[in-house]
């Protein structure tokens, strides 16, 4: 299949994370889901290339890249094969870096980063409860100010890695928020231990994306030191939307390589595949779904570069609209693409020998989380038609 004009763009970069993953072939990432076993050649191999650095200054052991350099290779790593099983391996230490940068101290930038960029340190994203779900701002654990520090009791869910984790970016609210103030205030970050005998972690079976574990995490008169505080006081959920429009580009440039797998995928088995004298890939049915799927990704992966564009030359926490746009586009893309490449593949789609059952379930999380789709529907109709805000 012809490259999508955007990967012009980081040419030798792509090229050495592909060179990288093709290391690690399909069988790799299907044993990995099958046993439920975290990828560690694969993630020490990336972060010994540097890639978990990317974004990351050179003074706190990074690369010192941008956005556009880090989208690149998340792309390029979910067009490698390895799906989101690969995708979510790297990625999920990375989610804390945009706002420890913005708002960490100088001492947590320097004790943290380092150790990220190098793979050390893996750190997990604590903000999802069993009630609240999206609604993030009625999150029920309460971090209660004592002498040195705070005491944490509560429980977060789809903890992603916290039994691979050294540490937690955890979010918990410290007061009630006062007549007149945001539903948001009142809620802080902290980077804490989650190996501690205070904490409780408990895996949660999945049908999917299975190399990289998703957890319940239960906390009980959890100490964190005053130190640990990222940021402001009360002011963590508006600190943690410099992450969350960062999670959305990540997201979307890893749905752009999954979808290119699938779309490349599909086309070779459908060239190769002969029923009833002829390539099935001569058949309208078979091209047309495709074909819609490939223009999906090239009109989503044209959103998704404009967003990483603003991205670095706004910040963060200026391309709300475009990072929740590029979500959305790509991941519905990709999803779609998925379901094409099953029906190209037909009874085979459900044979784990061809790979693309894995990734057609991979590929419909993308659209649940971080944020599902309706939610950024929502969103788009409050901030670019200004309709009334329904939740």
């Amino acid at each position: 299949m012809d490259p999508f004009p955007h990967q012009e763009q980081n040419k030798e970069l792509r090229a050495a994370v592909r060179d990288l993953c093709s290391k690690f072939d399909l069988d790799y990432w299907d044993r990995h889901d099958k046993e439920h076993e975290f990828p560690t050649e694969f993630f020490e191999a990336f972060a010994a290339a540097g890639y978990l650095g990317t974004t990351i200054p050179e003074e706190y052991g990074g690369g010192g890249g941008a956005m556009s350099d880090l989208i690149a290779v998340l792309e390029e790593v979910g067009a490698s094969g390895g799906a989101l099983n690969a995708c979510s391996t790297v990625h999920t230490p990375l989610l804390t870096v945009p706002t420890l940068l913005q708002y960490g101290t100088e001492e947590q930038r320097k004790e943290f980063l380092p150790k990220i960029a190098s793979g050390e340190l893996f750190i997990t994203f604590g903000v999802t409860e069993p009630d609240a779900g999206t609604d993030t701002t009625q999150i029920k654990t309460r971090a209660a100010e004592t002498s040195g520090g705070y005491v944490v009791n509560g429980a977060k869910v789809w903890n992603t890695g916290a039994l691979r984790g050294e540490k937690i970016f955890l979010l918990a609210r410290t007061s009630t928020p006062a007549d007149g103030q945001r539903r948001g205030e009142g809620l802080t970050l902290f980077l804490t231990d989650l190996k501690a005998p205070t904490i409780d972690i408990r895996p949660i079976p999945k049908i999917g994306r299975n190399a990289l574990i998703s957890c319940e995490v239960f906390f009980h008169d959890h100490f964190v030191p005053a130190e640990d505080v990222v940021g402001e006081v009360g002011m963590g959920f508006y600190h943690l939307l410099d992450s969350l429009n960062g999670e959305r580009l990540y997201l979307a440039g890893e749905a752009l390589g999954l979808a290119r797998w699938a779309l490349s995928s599909a086309s070779r088995y459908a060239q190769e595949r002969v029923v009833f004298g002829r390539p099935i890939g001569k058949n309208q049915a078979v091209q047309h779904p495709l074909a819609q799927s490939y223009l999906d990704v090239l009109a989503a992966s044209e959103v998704v570069y404009r967003a990483v564009r603003e991205y670095e030359e706004k910040g963060a926490s200026e391309i709300g609209l475009l990072a929740n746009a590029a979500k959305l586009l790509a991941t519905e893309a990709s999803f779609k693409a998925h379901d094409a490449a099953m029906q190209v593949f037909g009874g085979y789609s459900f044979a784990r020998e061809y790979h693309i059952g894995r990734h057609w379930i991979e590929s419909r999380l993308q659209r649940i989380a971080p944020v599902n789709n309706q939610m950024i529907l929502n969103y788009v109709a409050e901030r670019a038609l200004g309709l009334e805000r329904s939740y």
